[in-house]
């Protein structure tokens, strides 16, 4: 099965400072349909302006993984940690049983970022911190893992069963993807014109993907895409039979 979420039915919150896309229930936008996929908890794209940022705040319990597209945010925490975030770097902070940070863009320029937030395999995790810097062509045609907890090598390491790819598909280019039963699969267009299996998708729209046996992505032009493969999390969701359809 395929949801396809247009680019229209994201959530927009316009802070001046912060301009920002929820993808799920987040801040004061709730629906109680739209809480999580699977594991993940969190995707917002976020554009913040010069000269501005988020002021310390507390976070526990959760893997905070942030993917800079454009700019760059200056990143301090009460862990020590004290980086300046890049376009091609990924940024992970593990929560754990607790800690504070602030986000501020320091540039001259906008910054444009995803943040993204999954729930961690264990609970009572020592806060911990990893960031990796990406070459743009490594990710060109294929889908290149940035972000892991699955054992994978040279990436960004975090603490859930689940792994975060990132793509530039030339036009005409395609890649396979193969599915589990108890997987689940977010893809999120940055930009460009995708197909998947026989679902097209534009600039900004998503597709949330269950129980398929495998995907075939297909660019109609140059495009740039995310993916984020979780599991499943029975018991948070439907059953087989229901998403099937085989339930009278």
């Amino acid at each position: 099965m395929i949801q396809i979420v247009r680019a229209n039915e994201r959530h927009f919150s316009d802070y001046v400072w912060l301009k920002t896309y929820w993808l799920f229930s987040f801040a004061e936008y709730y629906d109680p349909n739209n809480i999580q996929f699977g594991a993940l908890r969190v995707f917002n794209d976020d554009i913040i302006e010069p000269q501005s940022g988020f002021p310390t705040h507390p976070h526990h319990e959760m893997e905070i993984v942030t993917i800079v597209l454009e700019g760059e945010i200056t990143h301090r925490d009460s862990m020590g940690s004290k980086t300046v975030i890049r376009a091609g770097d990924v940024q992970r902070m593990s929560a754990g049983t607790g800690l504070t940070h602030s986000e501020f863009n320091l540039a001259d320029t906008p910054v444009h970022l995803y943040q993204i937030w999954i729930f961690p395999d264990e609970k009572a995790l020592k806060p911990s911190y990893d960031q990796k810097t990406f070459s743009v062509d490594a990710w060109k045609n294929r889908l290149l893992p940035v972000a892991s907890g699955q054992g994978l090598s040279d990436v960004v390491t975090f603490y859930t069963d689940a792994t975060i790819f990132r793509s530039h598909l030339e036009s005409g280019k395609s890649i396979d993807f193969p599915m589990q039963e108890s997987r689940r699969v977010l893809i999120y267009v940055t930009a460009g014109d995708l197909q998947i299996n026989n679902q097209r998708l534009k600039t900004h729209d998503q597709a949330r993907i269950d129980l398929e046996d495998k995907l075939l992505l297909t660019a109609h032009a140059p495009t740039d895409l995310i993916l984020i493969d979780v599991p499943s999390c029975k018991g948070w969701g439907y059953d087989r039979q229901t998403l099937k359809g085989e339930r009278e």
